[in-house]
């Protein structure tokens, strides 16, 4: 007797362990197999939802048909993980635990919007609202109310410039508050770093100034090599107190009335930012700037230099004289060549 009994716990302890690796093995293959999903998806975790509320949504589509796994996966192996709110793009083939990591970890949709050296922040702002998933919440003309948003400091009166041009990621939901605001700590931070390592001599009152001046580097030339150079034309001529006379800031005081041309009129016609009138800086910068741009504008190469202009190359010839700077206009702007540019080549 006692042998049949040894033999019968036996043989059920062989039968369990059969059993038990048997579902493990049916388990393992659930989780792994491709799920039945035949094209790329975008699925949604919503704010509040459960483990348990995806799982059945996944039964629901047809994808995986034991959500009780799916939650007894989550407590065996995941007690301490949550799954993150977005929207994922799921591309098959693609397994159960495959998803699972993906919400886990948060590999949300994103996508990117740049913003462009040289335009102006409503055209920042513009890109912005024409990309997907991104919550508008400001009007690109509404400077005060930008400036507020982004956490501005207080002596700013104008949002113009304060915002670095780059390539930035969001996710769906975002705000383009979210953006803007670190887009403008990039250039508070970039700018401060630059402004507390300058040289003292130069004629900047403050770093709001080395970023106007920056602005309009940037929109006076499209070479690296000549940054440091046009820097040094301004700032001779803020030293012997000689007009800019600049016509990126003379465009810029124009507004909607540029319609591709500066006219004689336009450079007599007094605005805040029209440099032939003025005697200084304009009030706000003009454009968005780089880094490179400000660091010419703290670095200027200091010669003799007073006067550029485009030779048509998207180069600029530089002179010491007016006389000299007239024979060059006449040579490059009143008898331009056939194939004239106003930027080089791109490479």
């Amino acid at each position: 007797m006692k042998r049949i009994i040894c033999w019968a716990l036996g043989l059920g302890f062989v039968l369990v362990v059969a059993a038990s690796i048997g579902l493990h093995h049916w388990v393992n293959t659930q989780w792994h197999k491709p799920m039945a999903i035949k094209e790329n998806v975008t699925f949604s975790v919503k704010s509040g939802d459960s483990v348990a509320r995806v799982a059945h949504t996944f039964q629901a589509n047809g994808w995986f048909a034991y959500p009780r796994l799916v939650i007894l996966y989550m407590r065996l192996h995941q007690p301490q993980a949550t799954i993150k709110t977005g929207n994922y793009n799921i591309r098959p083939p693609v397994s159960m635990v495959d998803i699972l990591t993906q919400l886990i970890e948060g590999h949300v949709i994103q996508h990117s919007v740049t913003f462009i050296e040289g335009k102006t922040i409503q055209d920042a702002i513009k890109a912005l609202h024409n990309k997907p998933g991104i919550i508008k919440t400001l009007s690109p003309n509404d400077h005060q109310a930008i400036l507020s948003a982004i956490g501005a400091s207080k002596h700013y009166t104008h949002s113009e410039g304060l915002i670095y041009p780059d390539t930035y990621y969001f996710e769906d939901g975002m705000s383009d508050v979210d953006i803007l605001k670190k887009a403008h700590q990039r250039t508070e931070q970039i700018l401060t770093q630059a402004w507390q390592a300058r040289d003292t001599s130069l004629p900047y009152r403050n770093a709001y100034e080395v970023l106007i001046m920056a602005s309009i580097i940037e929109k006076e030339t499209a070479v690296a090599s000549e940054r440091e150079q046009i820097a040094g034309v301004f700032v001779n001529r803020l030293r012997k107190g000689i007009r800019l006379q600049t016509d990126p800031t003379v465009i810029y005081g124009m507004g909607d009335s540029y319609q591709g041309n500066i006219r004689k009129r336009d450079l007599l016609k007094p605005t805040p930012y029209n440099t032939y009138v003025i005697p200084a800086l304009p009030p706000t910068p003009i454009a968005l700037a780089t880094e490179a741009s400000i660091h010419a504008a703290l670095n200027p190469l200091l010669n003799d230099k007073l006067y550029f202009v485009g030779k048509g190359d998207g180069t600029h010839y530089f002179s010491s004289t007016l006389q000299e700077h007239n024979k060059a206009v006449t040579k490059y702007q009143l008898n331009r060549r056939d194939d004239y540019r106003s930027s080089p080549k791109s490479p």
